[in-house]
């Protein structure tokens, strides 16, 4: 059978490997009538919300099960209580057929359980091998830590991921993408049984998750199952047995993701029909908005130059440590760089400090919003007004009437889900996060808006919110520069693609004769 399968390649690498999951999928027997886990009838309220409502869920043993729905559909929650992090206000956890009430984490690991969160779980100030056994940590005698074996013992996990990452390497000194490699390996060393992965892909690049594919496909051969979360619709055709939809902390439907399609998932996702994936623009660049000469900072930038336009969208391509958000940085005056020219509106600036950059109109989405976008303990209208507060106050005062009605209309216009705007954005989800973030530059009017993976964890249906968004702001003659690691998006969105490679421009297309086989030819220092 086996042999069958490979007299019958199509040469796609994504395509086999689909055709050998399925092989498995059916041989295995999946659909036993014994699951390895069971959620039953789970429901779960926060202040003003019900997150989950009567929910219930089945995972069988090998199997890859996709979990979708839109940002606040209640995927991260019912996830959250399977691995100890929330408690269910009521149903049923079975394990094995046998009924267990999760009260930590600790004990969700001890049942086998480990999980990969779309939000980074990690301690910056500690060194990746040291996030990965954390608490776990090889010892010489008991209380003297073992170095040399925790050292080599994440080297090894790591390597078994394909990435090249030095273990000694302290979090706080990693990319997004780099962090999301430590989480991964985290999770893959406790011995578990069920393992859930939420948004694992978000950052990585296309040989990255070819690369996580495999170790998919690998952990399923020892008998593992996997909850998989992605709003990369391709990635859930690719690598998914069944799929299970939540809406609005509801249970919808469960589906062998061999018998649906990519609209009929989107209309269960959302109610509603999603069009055009890329909506198309018919704005026409306008005059120069920023020149960049031949700009440098050590190890991270080397002679980049490039211009962008009112109206106009560049795209950003590269592979994880190109230079793209190291450009981002120093545009925003986040980093300082050690030579070239910066031009905004025609005449040059020296941007030393954010500060600097927003007076000069210049809006910066980072890819890490908790981090370095949002004050996760302040209120939605709050978080909005930051960086607005010279426009909103009166001899230092904040004018509290504006800043309510400022907040009230970005959580209209974004439909941004939340019980209203005096909640915390630390209880949002993490796409309505991501709004909140966009809402706040939004709000400040910018002329150059640079975004540094504006969709990242993000489902469907909000991408297309945030398309139109970035497309209004173009209309209205503002300049996008749009980093991001998803290539069709990249295709889709932009009218020119400038390509990094270790620090450099690498070369630039225009849209009409951008492919993704030439972006990565690029990005890779290849000639297109």
């Amino acid at each position: 059978m086996m042999a069958f399968i490979r007299s019958e390649s199509t040469g796609s690498p994504s395509l086999n490997r689909r055709v050998v999951f399925v092989f498995r999928y059916r041989l295995s027997g999946l659909m036993e009538n014994q699951p390895v886990l069971e959620l039953r009838n789970i429901r779960k309220t926060f202040p003003g919300v019900v997150a989950l409502d009567e929910v219930s869920f089945n995972l069988s043993r090998r199997e890859v099960h996709v979990l979708l729905g839109e940002n606040g559909a209640g995927k991260s929650t019912l996830m959250k209580i399977l691995s100890g992090a929330y408690r269910k206000d009521s149903g049923e956890i079975l394990i094995d057929g046998r009924r267990v009430e999760i009260t930590g984490t600790r004990q969700a690991q001890e049942l086998g359980i480990s999980i990969i969160y779309q939000e980074f779980n990690l301690i910056p100030h500690l060194s990746a091998a040291e996030n990965i056994f954390l608490g776990r940590e090889p010892t010489v005698v008991p209380g003297v830590l073992d170095r040399k074996k925790l050292f080599q013992d994440a080297e090894g996990l790591i390597k078994g991921l394909g990435v090249r990452l030095d273990p000694r390497t302290r979090v706080s000194a990693l990319s997004v993408a780099e962090q999301q490699i430590v989480e991964i390996a985290k999770a893959l060393s406790v011995d578990a049984k069920i393992l859930i992965m939420d948004e694992p892909t978000s950052g990585l690049t296309r040989s990255e998750i070819e690369r996580l594919f495999g170790t998919i496909e690998n952990l399923r051969e020892k008998g593992v199952a996997l909850i998989y979360i992605s709003h990369r619709m391709e990635e859930l055709f690719e690598i998914g047995d069944r799929v299970t939809i939540l809406r609005d902390g509801r249970y919808i439907a469960t589906h062998p993701i061999a018998q649906v399609t990519a609209a009929q998932l989107v209309r269960l996702m959302a109610d509603r029909e999603i069009k055009e994936h890329f909506p198309k623009r018919k704005t026409a660049p306008g005059e120069e908005l920023l020149r960049v000469e031949r700009l440098n900072r050590r190890h991270h930038l080397r002679d980049v130059s490039f211009r962008l336009r009112r109206g106009e969208v560049v795209g950003l391509a590269g592979l994880l440590g190109s230079g793209r958000t190291a450009l981002a940085r120093a545009l925003f005056g986040a980093d300082p760089t050690e030579s070239g020219r910066v031009f905004v509106k025609g005449r040059e600036r020296r941007i030393k400090s954010p500060a600097d950059a927003i007076r000069l109109g210049i809006a910066f989405l980072t890819e890490d919003r908790k981090r370095n976008g949002l004050v996760l303990t302040l209120s939605v209208k709050h978080n909005v007004s930051l960086p607005n507060t010279r426009r909103l106050s009166r001899f230092g005062i904040m004018r509290g009437g504006e800043e309510k009605t400022l907040a009230e209309r970005t959580v209209r216009e974004l439909r941004i889900k939340t019980p209203g705007i005096d909640q915390k954005v630390m209880f949002l989800s993490g796409g309505n996060q991501q709004k909140v973030v966009l809402g706040k530059w939004l709000a400040h009017e910018a002329d150059l808006v640079i975004f540094d993976e504006p969709t990242r964890g993000i489902d469907v249906g909000a991408k297309q919110e945030i398309y139109q968004l970035m497309n209004r702001l173009t209309a209205a003659g503002a300049g996008i520069l749009m980093i991001s690691s998803d290539l069709p998006e990249i295709l889709g969105m932009s009218d020119r693609i400038l390509v990094m490679h270790r620090g450099r421009i690498a070369g630039e297309l225009a849209a009409g004769e951008a492919t993704q086989e030439r972006v990565l030819s690029l990005a890779l220092g290849q000639a297109p």
